[in-house]
């Protein structure tokens, strides 16, 4: 009972459960214990466990739907965990011990724990005990024996910190679970390590889709180059140039037609406008140099702009690189725990010598009580069974008044002592009492016994006889050429059938003659060794008579129909006597010789040898 580990104000009531109910000092202790004045008794204190198990049980399992009902377990003990670290003050070093608590006191379970320690850079132990036991008394704490539960050596730490020097360490890990039985386990231990991860440029969604566009229309990469605008400014120059010239040119042209459309002037004036003609082109001229030299300057200014605004990116870029959190990995490494039992030793070897003694002896005291109460059942049911057997008409018709009250005295005795001493008897003394019993009654058993036996065993006999006498007046018939029995046989079976005749009958009329009452001669046994020793002989008989019939089927043998057809169909040949065939005949028969031979030739061989010319003609 976990009451006697709360307090008596966070007590509200008490319900007991089970047959306590009905114990008044069970009940007198528990109110004294909890400062109670009465028990709670609102519900069926015999039905509320089985009710809550069924309940517990339909919960647990996913094929019932039930409302919710909650159990927890809690831990009635609190478990801390003790370690010593080294620490430095004003050069002096000290070993200082720390104290964690794992689970409180009352802690539901199951439930999993981790502790970490951060300052540990090579191997060390760590203990595990019980807490702060001070609300309990020195006898309560006696049932403890050692309070220090496990030792737990770690190994591997000062390697795994040397694996990982470059990385920062988050201490050793130490996993621990309570699990539904409130057994503390260690899970596993683990030194922890984080490392900075190398990132990679994340691209923009605008930049991704342009990257995808160019390769699915064949462009190459979207980020740009030093020479991606070079071609494209290239190609307006030709274009610019390209315009100025032909503007001059038609203006070129325009000043021609005017100038040939004077025909009325004279030649002094025409030589005159060629010559400011020439002056105005090379005007125009000047004027597309000055115009070619200003764009070209724009474009110098174009890139120096363009190259600004490039480097004002890649510096936004490696700020932003700079603002951006650093991602981490974390590195566990697996660090070998070695547990040490302290509150339960391991057992010596007398320890478990003693411990198998004592099961083997519960064992055999098992086994012996087993065997007392089979005995004892026995022993009761042959006192009730012979009891009611001794008013049956068979048993009456066989047993002696005298033997009768003999009986009915010695059960009687044994009913009383099995009332008395029976049930406190040992198994021998039970089994001398049945072998008593047994021994008195054996002789009225026996010729009832007898009695239900005689009608199946003499129909037995009675039917073998029959038989034998048959099968030997049928052998005798048998005649002397065919006959497969010699006369030592026959006149052993005769013997045997003519023996067991008068045995059954001079048995019989002397069983008639005696008392049911008395010991019966005709015995079943005796009735069975003879029916035995007819289906020997008998037997013996049979097996020699299929023998023989087996070897004269195997010597004779039938003709077959296909034997008689070759026999009718084989004599072609000229036997003495026969007249042989003319050379008309030979003729005929060569030409037929390919026909196969009909039916009526096949039946009539007699007048197919007398007659061979007019079955030659029949033929034809």
């Amino acid at each position: 009972m976990f009451l006697y580990f709360f307090q008596q104000e966070d007590i509200e009531q008490v319900i007991l459960v089970g047959g306590a109910t009905r114990v008044p000092k069970v009940q007198e202790v528990l109110l004294k214990a909890v400062g109670k004045e009465d028990l709670a008794k609102n519900i069926n204190a015999d039905e509320a466990a089985a009710m809550g198990a069924v309940y517990q049980a339909a919960a647990l399992s996913k094929a019932f739907k039930v409302k919710p009902f909650l159990i927890r377990d809690a831990a009635v003990f609190p478990i801390q965990v003790e370690f010593t670290r080294e620490s430095e003050e004003e050069g002096i070093k000290t070993l200082k011990h720390n104290k964690r608590i794992l689970f409180q006191r009352m802690a539901p379970y199951p439930q999993r724990k981790v502790i970490t320690f951060n300052r540990y850079s090579d191997d060390f132990a760590f203990y595990i005990n019980y807490g702060d036991l001070s609300y309990l008394s020195q006898e309560d704490l006696s049932v403890f024996g050692s309070l220090n539960l496990t030792t737990v050596k770690l190994s591997g730490v000062g390697n795994s910190f040397q694996k990982n020097a470059d990385a920062e360490s988050k201490g050793i890990k130490a996993h621990f679970n309570m699990d539904e039985s409130g057994v503390l386990l260690l899970d596993r231990v683990e030194s922890v390590f984080e490392t900075i991860a190398e990132e990679k440029e994340e691209e923009s969604t605008l930049t991704k889709l342009g990257n995808t566009i160019s390769t699915l229309f064949g462009g190459g990469s979207s980020e740009p180059a030093a020479n991606v605008t070079e071609p494209v400014q290239e190609e307006a120059e030709e274009k610019q140039d390209n315009s100025e010239k032909s503007s001059t040119e038609e203006k070129g042209q325009e000043k021609t037609e005017e100038a040939s459309s004077q025909t009325d002037a004279p030649e002094e004036k025409d030589g005159e406008k060629a010559e400011n003609t020439e002056a105005e082109k090379e005007a125009e001229n000047t004027e597309a140099e000055k115009e070619a030299e200003n764009t070209e300057a724009e474009k110098e200014a174009e890139n120096t702009e363009a190259e600004k605004e490039a480097e004002n990116t890649e510096a936004e870029k490696e700020a932003e690189r700079k603002a951006k959190p650093q991602k981490k990995s974390k590195i566990s490494e697996d660090v070998a725990a070695e547990l040490i039992t302290n509150d339960i030793l391991d057992p010596t070897a007398e320890d478990v010598a003693s411990s198998k003694k004592k099961l083997q002896d519960l064992t055999d005291r098992d086994l012996a009580k087993q065997e007392r109460e089979k005995s004892l059942n026995s022993l009761e049911a042959f006192i009730f069974e012979t009891q009611d057997k001794l008013y049956q008409e068979d048993y009456q018709l066989v047993v002696t008044e005298e033997e009768k009250e003999q009986i009915s005295s010695k059960l009687s005795e044994a009913s009383e002592w099995m009332d008395e001493e029976g049930y406190t008897a040992s198994n021998k003394q039970l089994r001398e009492q049945l072998s008593q019993l047994r021994s008195l009654c054996k002789d009225m058993f026996f010729r009832v016994e007898e009695r239900r036996r005689w009608p199946e065993r003499l129909a037995a006999l009675n039917s073998r006889l029959n038989t034998s006498s048959f099968f030997l007046r049928s052998a005798k018939l048998i005649p002397e050429d065919d006959q497969i029995f010699t006369e030592v046989e026959l006149n052993l079976l005769e013997k045997v059938i003519n023996e067991t005749m008068t045995w059954k009958n001079e048995t019989e009329a002397e069983q008639e003659k005696r008392s049911p009452k008395e010991r019966p001669v005709l015995l079943s046994k005796d009735i069975e060794s003879k029916v035995s020793l007819l289906e020997r002989e008998l037997n013996y008989l049979l097996n020699k008579a299929n023998k023989a019939n087996n070897t004269t089927k195997e010597k004779v043998i039938p003709p077959t129909e296909e034997s008689a057809d070759s026999k009718s169909e084989s004599p072609e040949e000229v036997q003495p006597g026969e007249v042989p065939p003319t050379e008309e005949s030979a003729t005929n028969t060569d030409s037929d010789s390919q026909s196969q031979p009909t039916e009526e030739s096949t039946t009539t061989g007699a007048t197919e040898k007398t007659q061979p010319e007019k079955h030659i003609e029949d033929e034809l």
